[in-house]
């Protein structure tokens, strides 16, 4: 798109970039971002309560020294520092919960609640089927619906197009296609990589309404529609099972997942630093986190009973672990399983 098309574009996406932040958050986050020897752990949370926080955050670490590929909350915190945070949201515009005017009115609580609620329904997919990089499917569990905003800048009857009551999420993709040539996963996919997260959290972000989406797109696909489910909204019971399978979880989960959605609120841990196992030593664990014995983790794995012992003694030696029960703690602990 060129010309005035173009401009127009730009200019919604500075627009959405400097999207309203909830007063409530973002006081929280000065108040303990300015304690002594305060954690990237105690300090993410709060960010990963808003959508607009997330952005800022995120843009101000991977702006940082020209950086690029920051793609979770706690290593953008890591990267910044807490006077860093702090100063990335000094000049952030705010909204009051109990005075919800402005330029975009209702519209930045609404996305906030469905955010976080897709960001929780993806903590509890991620470990029901063993995703790793939990911090950074978060992220793009948050950002999910962020080209919506794009789309409600570019086009004044884009919010009237699909308010129709009863429309599942997969037919306000197909109308926003058919009469506007663009879909806001799209278009999400576009903003991740403006404010430069790794290209595979923004494809994502893309490809989470896709019928063939494996891995985090999967399950922020999947995540979005158990979040609509316990807000009472019309859902693709077909798109939740097709996702499920593909992430490799069974029925009988998915129907507790939707069932227990949102009573069931254990926060993840964050990872504050780089996972040193291997794909193959990951899986290993998870084996042993599940009380399995070598020769069962050997046949899930197809491997030699021998090997996964290798595996898994690399483990105690990456991880400082003298035995099973302590590994399967630490890599807990850490985010890591």
């Amino acid at each position: 798109m060129g010309g005035r098309g173009g401009a127009r574009l730009a200019s919604a996406f500075e627009a959405v970039e400097q999207f309203p932040v909830l007063a409530e958050a973002r006081n929280r986050l000065v108040r303990m971002a300015r304690k002594p020897n305060v954690s990237a752990t105690a300090i993410a949370p709060i960010i990963e309560s808003d959508v607009g926080l997330t952005v800022v955050v995120l843009r101000g670490a991977n702006s940082e020294r020209g950086r690029r590929g920051i793609g979770s909350v706690p290593a953008a915190v890591e990267s910044l520092g807490p006077d860093g945070v702090t100063a990335a949201v000094a000049e952030v515009t705010t909204y009051d919960l109990l005075e919800p005017e402005g330029h975009w009115g209702a519209v930045p609580e609404a996305m906030r609640r469905h955010a976080v609620a897709t960001r929780m329904a993806a903590d509890r997919i991620a470990e029901l089927s063993n995703l790793p990089a939990r911090d950074d499917l978060a992220v793009a569990a948050i950002l999910h619906d962020f080209g919506r905003l794009v789309l409600l800048c570019l086009y004044g009857e884009y919010s009237k197009l699909t308010a129709e009551p009863g429309l599942s999420s997969e037919e306000r993709l197909r109308i926003e296609r058919r009469e506007l040539g663009i879909d806001h996963a799209l278009v999400g996919g576009v903003l991740a990589r403006r404010i430069g997260v790794p290209s595979e959290l923004a494809s994502a972000i893309e490809r989470h309404h896709a019928v063939d989406a494996q891995g985090a797109a999967a399950a922020v696909g999947l995540a979005e529609i158990v979040a609509h489910h316990a807000n009472g909204d019309e859902v693709s019971a077909e798109g939740a099972r097709r996702r499920a399978e593909t992430l490799g979880l069974k029925p009988a989960q998915l129907r507790s997942l939707l069932y227990e959605f949102p009573y069931s609120t254990t926060e993840r841990p964050h990872a504050t630093e780089p996972c040193p196992l291997s794909a193959r030593e990951l899986d290993a664990l998870r084996g042993l986190a599940e009380g399995k014995v070598y020769k069962e983790i050997a046949t899930e794995m197809g491997l030699s009973a021998s090997t996964v012992r290798t595996h898994l003694h690399n483990v105690y030696r990456k991880v400082g672990a003298s035995d099973r029960a302590q590994a399967v703690l630490v890599a807990r602990d850490r985010g890591w399983i």
